[in-house]
């Protein structure tokens, strides 16, 4: 446009870098809001919204709705901002974009100086899946999959399954799981290829000199502390890597962002 200036034109390096990281975010936001209403509707919650509240565990499409749903935004006020040089999408982007390595920052610091709060809560939250564990099929194959990779059983030893209406302890329990634990508790015959589901079955009614044969007797939380430990450097570096890459992202938007007002401004 006439009187512009040659000096000051926004960097098309930046533009399309910052497009094209975000369409992936965007994309792929919206796929796991896509898992998430499709396992939802598979469930049967779509059409009884109200059994969304009921489950007393943890629904793991939770979180795929919730980290769908912020990539999703991020991923489209990056995206747009950045194609249409729209200085508000972009502003917004790089504030929600804080936003969130804020939390991240104060959870870690907090995970770190409130550490047996933690562990308290970790052991409640299991505790509660426990209950649930055969109301709901993701939960269930969740709390397989952990129990199976930590080598664990319960939140702090095999015992906790008492919690859980199929497998406790009680004269009054019909279940055939009475007094039995989950097969991802079994430890892990390399001999065997098929999993055998009944592994579980009346073995806390043996002697606890017994079960260690059978089962992994070691709590989940015990389990996880011990691996974190053991992953230390890992997980700092993901933290690390995952902080510097918000920081980069707010810098690049930032600076079209100075780039577009300084070409607005000398028009």
């Amino acid at each position: 446009p006439p009187g512009r200036h040659e000096g000051n034109e926004v960097s098309c390096c930046i533009k399309y870098f910052i497009f094209g990281f975000n369409i992936l975010f965007w994309l792929l936001g919206m796929a796991l809001v896509g898992i998430g209403l499709w396992a939802w509707s598979e469930k049967g919650v779509l059409s009884n919204i109200s059994s969304i509240t009921d489950l007393g565990g943890l629904d793991p499409v939770w979180l795929f709705m919730v980290v769908g749903g912020v990539m999703f935004i991020l991923g489209f006020a990056g995206c747009i901002g950045a194609l249409r040089e729209n200085t508000f999408l972009l502003k917004f982007f790089s504030v929600f974009l804080g936003i969130i390595f804020f939390l991240e920052l104060t959870t870690g610091v907090l995970a770190f100086v409130f550490k047996d709060w933690i562990k308290d809560q970790l052991n409640l939250f299991i505790n509660n899946n426990i209950r649930a564990y055969r109301d709901d099929i993701d939960l269930q194959n969740l709390i397989d999959f952990t129990q199976e990779y930590w080598e664990c059983c319960g939140a702090f030893g095999a015992d906790d399954w008492n919690l859980n209406i199929y497998f406790n302890c009680t004269d009054g329990n019909p279940s055939r799981e009475k007094c039995g634990v989950p097969f991802s508790c079994c430890t892990k015959d390399p001999a065997e290829d098929v999993i055998n589901t009944q592994c579980g079955y009346d073995i806390r009614a043996k002697p606890d000199s017994e079960q260690k044969d059978y089962i992994n007797v070691k709590g989940c939380v015990p389990q996880f502390e011990k691996w974190l430990q053991d992953n230390l450097t890992l997980v700092a570096g993901i933290f690390i890597g995952v902080a510097l890459l918000q920081i980069f992202g707010i810098c690049l938007a930032q600076n079209l962002v100075s780039d577009i007002e300084a070409v607005r401004a000398s028009w």
